[in-house]
């Protein structure tokens, strides 16, 4: 993973289901917002014909058991040309690739049993079991970046220690998922943070391996970024800062982007009536909170909802 493709590969991944778990969300809770209920995945309705139809329902579980899965074939078996072990045990030489392996396997089991949760009756998970293993699937990559054999220094360890970061807000909010399984700011918050460390894998490959490594500082023969003084370090330092509250923005303006076309296409009438009931209350009462009774009803309450919603 530290290159330019290794970044590439899992960011696209990210990228992709938590766009698509941000729209997903948006829909359903503009579609019947009384009766919302948080998905760990979200099944695709209604595709066109050349995406598969009705097949293509469990296209994002399909995408992250695959890609997980190819992405662990690149690190374990094509990153480490099979010199796995050396002089009778692991090569050190390739324990960064391992430990990736490793992390993209908890991917891989989380849309496997996913899977076999929604198309076999041997393993009938419920959305807060699915959640709970997504969530030990991003602590498992928190940990990976956390303790990492490669110990990234200087500003890759910067880099790396801002994912860290938005891997903690994954697992947060998956948690939070669980426990909350009504909350349509939790679903919605838990596919923006998917999608905003998409991007920052993103920004990594393109700062660290690509053209916009900041002034003052190069990469050497080793692979290793130095910067030639202190003020340069910080000045990087800073701009990625800068970069990751522009993404942060970039993912709220989307996700805002997203609810009001789904309030436009598939807005239920409730959904203006739990509105207007909100700003009535806020306007009777202008220091209430997020606690306050209608506050609460706006977040969706406890009722099912269908799959067909979406």
């Amino acid at each position: 993973m530290g290159s330019f493709k290794g970044h590439v590969l899992p960011g696209t991944l990210f990228l992709a289901v938590g766009a698509w778990h941000v729209w997903a969300a948006a829909a359903r809770f503009a579609a019947d917002p009384s009766r919302f209920r948080l998905r760990a995945w979200n099944p695709v309705e209604g595709a066109p014909s050349f995406l598969g139809g009705r097949r293509a329902r469990h296209l994002e579980l399909y995408v992250v058991a695959g890609g997980a899965f190819l992405d662990m074939c690149v690190e374990v078996l094509y990153s480490t040309h099979l010199r796995i072990f050396a002089d009778g045990g692991i090569n050190p030489a390739h324990l960064n690739d391992l430990e990736h392996g490793g992390m993209l396997l908890m991917f891989f089991l989380f849309g496997a049993l996913a899977l076999l949760s929604q198309k076999t009756r041997y393993l009938p998970l419920p959305e807060g079991a699915l959640c709970l293993v997504a969530a030990t699937a991003f602590t498992a990559e928190m940990l990976l970046f956390y303790f990492h054999s490669t110990t990234h220094q200087g500003l890759e360890g910067y880099y790396h220690y801002l994912l860290v970061v938005v891997v903690a807000l994954c697992i947060a909010t998956t948690v939070l998922g669980a426990l909350l399984p009504a909350s349509f700011p939790v679903d919605i918050g838990s596919g923006a943070v998917i999608t905003l460390q998409g991007l920052w894998f993103y920004q990594t490959a393109f700062t660290l391996y690509g053209p916009m490594l900041p002034a003052g500082c190069r990469r050497d023969a080793d692979g290793h970024i130095d910067c030639h003084t202190h003020a340069a370090q910080e000045r990087a330092e800073q701009l990625a800062n800068f970069q990751l509250f522009g993404l942060v923005f970039l993912v709220c303006a989307y996700a805002l982007g997203c609810f009001a076309v789904a309030a436009a296409r598939y807005g239920h009438p409730d959904l203006k009536a739990l509105h207007d009931k909100y700003v009535a209350a806020m306007e009777l009462h202008p220091l209430a909170g997020a606690g306050d009774a209608e506050g609460d009803r706006f977040v969706g309450s406890a009722l099912p909802l269908d799959d067909s919603a979406i």
